[in-house]
């Protein structure tokens, strides 16, 4: 279909994708590249798409991630972010937290007063943080720590919260984009918003599949198609959020799961049904 790239505000701004060498990153790259952006990405592994620069970047490392943000505030103003990079359950619950959520966080504060008023951010939440709404006092505890340092410690420190660090990982996102959503909003005119994707054939699914089990995620519903999702089908809704279209739109998720969160939420989907009660959805 014909894209009015004007329309999308993406022609020439700065865009910086985390995650962007693969699965959702990578298509969100691509895609902002076709709308005429200057891309940027963030990654521990070469892109594979053309961009403007690419940044070799743990998250897990405060000071590779201060060190990159300098790098591409030097070249101007970041016009738009993307916080696409993740981890799955496989590795250990404190590096979860710290790519999932604290090193995105950190990339996001060093780069916000290099964003002009008008700018957003858009990340990648997930499935896994629907229980975000039942969790909001543990989870504002950890967002209301601030300095990167501090917040580390508190997950080092509070092993039984961060036991399932994906779903928590996530709920933080959620809850962390709708609290600092409200004040950069505010203040200014900053946008924030996430997704909260379904499963989707990214490289990291066998290490979902790995985490969860294959029978959960056979089990898992798919409404609209009864298929996972592609990468492109969740870039575009990333895109939208952060693209001059959604000039209104801030603070929110937007679950992009062919419809299973509006199911859990009015009970039409028993999660109880799909999962042991030690799971839940990642």
């Amino acid at each position: 279909m014909a894209i009015d790239n004007g329309l999308l505000g993406y022609v020439d701004r700065r865009c910086v994708v985390t995650g962007g060498a693969s699965g959702m990153g990578e298509a969100t790259a691509r895609i902002l590249g076709e709308l005429g952006a200057e891309v940027h990405v963030v990654d521990v592994q070469d892109p594979t798409v053309p961009v403007a620069a690419f940044h070799r970047t743990d998250l897990k490392d405060p000071a590779a991630i201060e060190a990159t943000a300098a790098a591409i505030a030097a070249g101007g103003p970041v016009h738009k972010l993307f916080n696409c990079a993740g981890i799955a359950q496989i590795y250990p619950p404190v590096d979860q937290m710290l790519v999932n959520f604290l090193g995105m966080r950190h990339l996001t504060e060093a780069l916000v007063p290099h964003m002009p008023d008008g700018a957003a951010i858009a990340s990648i939440s997930s499935g896994a943080g629907m229980g975000w709404m039942a969790n909001i006092p543990t989870c504002l505890e950890l967002v209301g720590i601030t300095e990167h340092a501090a917040a580390t410690a508190w997950c080092e420190t509070h092993p039984a919260e961060i036991r399932e660090g994906y779903s928590f990982s996530k709920e933080c996102i959620i809850v962390w984009t709708g609290r600092r959503g409200h004040e950069l909003a505010s203040t200014r005119r900053i946008r924030m918003n996430c997704i909260g994707p379904g499963p989707t054939d990214t490289g990291m699914m066998p290490d979902i599949v790995s985490g969860t089990g294959q029978e959960y995620m056979d089990a898992f519903p798919k409404p609209l198609y009864g298929r996972n999702a592609v990468p492109e089908e969740q870039g575009w809704p990333l895109v939208y959020l952060n693209s001059d279209i959604a000039a209104i739109v801030s603070g929110i998720c937007l679950w992009t799961d062919q419809g299973f969160a509006g199911g859990v939420f009015t009970g039409a989907i028993d999660m109880s049904s799909l999962v042991p009660a030690t799971t839940g959805p990642r």
